[in-house]
């Protein structure tokens, strides 16, 4: 059962082109918006589109992949888990995060023509 415990899987489309960090280390951290859409009909029976944004991040070789691969209006899968962080910006006011930390990328539709496997 310990396996289920904070697993997020989302199937979405990128945000915008991932940014991606190299850090002292040498390793990488990619940070990305996740759009997924969830469609549902109102009391006039009309298809009425929802919309939520996730915040992804993600480390080394994960990291690579999207930078590689995961570009704006690519779908992609995540899957990960939900961390919390805070911290102080320039004015001194705390501010708390809550993002998908990606262990799993799927790489699903095609966007262009290209292939994901070039």
């Amino acid at each position: 059962m310990s396996t289920i415990r904070n697993h997020v899987q989302l199937i979405g489309n990128v945000g915008q082109d991932p940014t991606v960090t190299n850090l002292e280390s040498g390793r990488k951290v990619a940070n990305f918006s996740l759009a997924t859409n969830e469609y549902y009909k109102n009391s006039k029976g009309e298809k009425v589109q929802d919309t939520q944004w996730h915040n992804i991040v993600a480390w080394g070789r994960t990291a690579e992949i999207i930078e590689k691969y995961a570009t704006k209006g690519k779908e992609i899968g995540v899957s990960g888990k939900l961390k919390s962080r805070s911290y102080e910006d320039n004015e001194g006011t705390t501010r708390y995060v809550t993002e998908v930390e990606a262990s799993e990328i799927l790489l699903l539709g095609v966007k262009n023509g290209n292939n994901p496997a070039e």
